[in-house]
């Protein structure tokens, strides 16, 4: 209890963000620690604002003790940033929150095939029918679903997990006790039955706009992948998949109408590299090596479409279904515009010659091939070694791909074509 309030009071200390919060834990054992030190320990700290300074300063407990029985009235269990069960995806990332406030049952999130879904709350009919019906389906496959709880993408996502018995996990983007929207208390609780509500505010914290983008860090934190289901060019769906991409996670969508104004950023993902889907077992077969207990192919058909209450909310244009795309088969390189690569393309022995290509290659390409020559790896250890932003990586990725030099593997692992 005692160093519970301690966390409390670090983690709302104002005039710095998580990320000054990790490197002063880096430097002090503990947040009791930071509390009790002089002001004179700060001035190593040539990044902390005079703000930051004198938060830490003050070193009034009363909000804290009120934040603390509030959660102990409303059931709210707080996990803190150094504990056991704190996920290590979310540490990992660059400025991960010093406490979490939830109620229901936390997941052992490090050990289950996680994925965010995120997308527009103004979605068209066929988004609707798309997220209830990939939800359901990455459930069914053994996948956790990870969302905002937004009306929308979000919320119909996840019924359609609750729907197969799946687990689900809301990110609030106020405190975990205050049900928003309203129109969703049924989900809230439901969630909290059979998932876990989640937030890095204290209990009563309103949802006011500037939350929303902080907690999308949490979704993609939290997840293998994230699967972007419909959002338009100004979106905070498109937010989440570029901070999935930062933080070395894959990002998925589903392709949909050209035509649709609530579509336009999503689709725009896949030129950047998003990996198109029209199934779960499309996500979670990518994580079948790496979660073989957990994932579970199921390609049963699921017809399900969106409910009148959740077809009822405002979009930004008249529903339409659109015709589902039919997945279209996998292109191979064609290997006559890949001759000046380096490339023999003979018939019995069609591969790269990476000593030729080597030089065509940009330097973070050439880092990339050169960690690939042993063999497959996974695209975490690679970010590891080659100490480059995941985005950078994953960006020459992409490029090595369309190159036809590296290929993707289920379960996140790259080779090298020729290998």
């Amino acid at each position: 209890m005692h160093m519970l309030i301690h966390w409390i009071w670090f983690a709302t200390r104002t005039g710095m963000g998580d990320k000054m919060k990790c490197t002063l834990l880096s430097h002090f054992e503990d947040p009791e620690e930071v509390y009790f030190a002089p002001e004179l320990e700060f001035e190593r700290f040539g990044e902390l604002s005079p703000s930051g300074v004198e938060s830490i300063m003050d070193k009034d407990l009363t909000a804290c003790e009120e934040i603390l029985e509030s959660c102990q009235e409303k059931g709210i269990h707080i996990l803190t940033y150094r504990d056991a069960a704190y996920p290590a995806r979310l540490k990992n990332i660059p400025d991960p929150p010093m406490v979490l406030y939830y109620k229901g049952r936390l997941p052992a999130f490090d050990e289950l095939p996680v994925i965010g879904v995120v997308g527009t709350r103004r979605a068209s009919a066929y988004g609707l029918t798309a997220a209830k019906r990939l939800g359901y389906q990455i459930a069914a496959c053994g996948g956790t679903v990870v969302s905002g709880m937004a009306t929308g993408i979000d919320g119909t996502a996840m019924k359609g997990a609750l729907t197969a018995g799946g687990t689900v996990v809301g990110i609030l983007g106020c405190g975990a006790d205050i049900v928003y929207p309203a129109s969703n208390r049924w989900l809230y609780a439901d969630t909290e039955k059979y998932g876990c509500i989640l937030s890095e505010f204290p209990p009563g914290t309103p949802p006011v706009g500037r939350n929303f983008p902080r907690r999308n860090r949490i979704i993609s934190g939290l997840s293998c992948g994230v699967l972007v289901v419909e959002a338009p060019e100004k979106s905070g769906a498109l937010i989440t998949a570029r901070l999935s991409a930062d933080q070395g996670r894959d990002v998925f969508v589903v392709p949909a109408n050209i035509d649709v104004e609530s579509a336009m950023g999503s689709n725009a993902l896949m030129r950047e590299g998003a990996i198109p889907v029209s199934s779960g077992w499309d996500i979670l077969s990518e994580y079948r090596y790496q979660f073989p207990s957990k994932v579970r192919q199921n390609r049963t058909p699921v017809r399900m479409t969106a409910s009148a209450e959740e077809l009822s909310v405002e979009r930004e244009e008249p529903a339409k279904v659109a015709q589902e795309p039919k997945k279209s088969p996998e292109k191979k390189p064609k290997l006559s515009l890949l001759r000046k690569k380096g490339i023999d393309n003979s018939e019995k022995s069609a591969y790269i010659d990476f000593k030729k290509t080597h030089s065509a290659l940009s330097a973070d390409e050439q880092r990339i091939v050169s960690a690939l020559e042993n063999g497959q790896r996974l695209v975490d250890d690679v970010i590891a070694e080659l100490e480059l932003a995941p985005g950078v990586i994953l960006a020459s990725l992409t490029m090595l791909e369309i190159k036809g030099i590296v290929r993707r593997l289920p379960g996140r692992y790259i080779e090298l074509t020729g290998k």
